[in-house]
This record gives structure tokens, sequence and C-alpha cells, in this order.
């Protein structure tokens, strides 16, 4: 009988997936069910873009730029300059969803038994990209008794071998909701320069930030350009996360170079 591999075996299953057939038959049973599980924001998708969904003249669906197009890849850019955040669309490869960005972005700077630190608790589905691309998560705990602000300097360090690659933050964190201070971000920035290391922060839940409590993008920390990628979505600020339209965001060329061949071998 064929075997299935190692890979495959060691996949994990989705928690969040895992408890959505549960929701399902308790809402059948008229149970009310607050679901916590899943990233699904509770507003209403635009108007606007649903609109533009059901009102078009496109007459074939034809492949586009691997990259993406450069009209919305050019939006995308004037959005976040709207946010301080300084990019043109060549910094920009549009993706099918933040999940193939981080899996683009695992392929172009990571090979097999690399690693990337991530804060925990994170994000479960990070552990099946690491998978997929056959390297490892080293996971740094948080702590709720400060409401899981990043771990001191030295544990990041600690941390730190020769396969290592990349530190991995959420932020605002999932499942969390911390939001990192610049000053801790400033941190991560003198850590993944001594060590000649990435900076990936998944950056999809930039615009739910409440109490006065301001954003900032590692795109933003000065000196950072080579190091820092921001993995985004338009799932959650618009509320289309069924639409799975994503990107990375780099200023770092030979990294948007190496992730288009990722994007073009998906299209061909």
């Amino acid at each position: 009988m064929p075997q299935i591999s190692n890979k495959g075996i060691l996949m994990p299953e989705s928690p969040i997936r895992k408890l959505v057939p549960f929701a399902e038959s308790a809402k059948k049973r008229g149970i009310k069910v607050y679901q916590l599980n899943i990233g699904q924001p509770d507003i209403e998708t635009p108007k606007l873009a649903l609109d533009a969904v059901k009102n078009n003249e496109i007459k074939v669906l034809a492949y586009s730029r691997s990259e993406g197009s450069e009209e919305y890849r050019t939006k995308l850019s004037s959005y976040y300059d709207s946010k301080n955040i300084i990019v043109s669309s060549k910094d920009i490869i549009v993706t099918s969803g933040a999940s193939e960005a981080l899996l683009f972005t695992f392929g172009s700077i990571m090979d097999k038994d690399d690693e990337i630190i991530v804060p925990e608790p994170f994000y479960a589905n990070y552990n099946g990209f690491s998978i997929t691309a056959a390297v490892k998560v080293r996971p740094i705990p948080t702590s709720i008794n400060d409401g899981f602000a990043l771990p001191d300097k030295e544990n990041f360090t600690q941390a730190i071998n020769s396969n290592t690659r990349a530190i991995l933050i959420c932020n605002p964190g999932n499942p969390t909701g911390y939001m990192y201070s610049k000053e801790e971000l400033e941190i991560l920035k003198s850590i993944v320069l001594k060590h000649d290391l990435f900076l990936i922060a998944d950056e999809v839940y930039r615009e739910f930030s409440y109490d006065g409590i301001k954003h900032h993008s590692v795109l933003n920390l000065d000196g950072l350009e080579q190091n820092a990628i921001v993995i985004d979505s338009t799932s959650k600020r618009y509320s289309m996360c069924g639409i799975r339209v994503g990107c990375i965001v780099s200023k770092n060329k030979d990294l948007i170079s190496t992730v288009l061949k990722f994007a073009q071998s998906r299209l061909s």
C-alpha cells in the first residue's frame, strides 16, 4: 500500500477549523454561539466591494501578472501611504491570502531544518506552514501577567543559533490581541540586525487598534529596510475573508524577486 509522507503525517489539524462543525451543530439546535476560534470580523463587507463583484463587464477571467496587477499594487501602496508606510508597487507581491504570503516567505528565506523564532501563544497555523516548508518553529513563551508583552531580549538571543533565519511576530497579536510598542519593535530591530536575521510581521489586524494605542509597522523602522517583511491581507480590515487576497511587502529587492519566482510557479 502506498505510504503517506512523514510531512503529511506530521501536519497538524487546524484547531481553529476543528471547532467549526461543533459550532454549526449548536447553531442548528438554536444555541447562540460566540465564535472565538476563527478570525472573522463581525462587520459587514463593504457594499462597494460586493457591488463591484456583482456588476462588472468582465468577459474573460484571464491571468494577471504573477506579482498582481500594477493597478492593484499601486492602490495598495496608496493605502500604506495613508498609514505613513512608504512603499512602492514594486515592493509588493499579491498572494492568495496571507497564508500563501507566509508560505512564499518561508520558502524564500529558509531551507530545510532552518529555524524561525515566534513569541507564543501564536496563530496555530504557523506550525502547519513550518512543516510545509520543512523548517522548525522555535517558540518563546509570553505571559498573561504582563499582557503577553515582548519577552526579554535575552530570551531571543538564547534561542538564536546557526540555523535561525528570522523572527516572526503577529502585530496586533493573534490570539492575544497584544500590540507591540515602538520601543519593543526597536528591541527586535537590534536583535535581527546584530544576528543578520529577517523580521517578519504579520500585520493583518493593523486596523484593530483601540484605546488610542497606535500601531507601528516594522516597515517604518529606520535601518531595517533589508530585514523587514510584512504579511498582510484584505480579510480582516474589510471583512472579506472569503476573497483570499493577501500580499507580501518588503523593500528587500532580493526577497521580492525570490517571492516572485514562487508566484510565477503558482500561475504556470
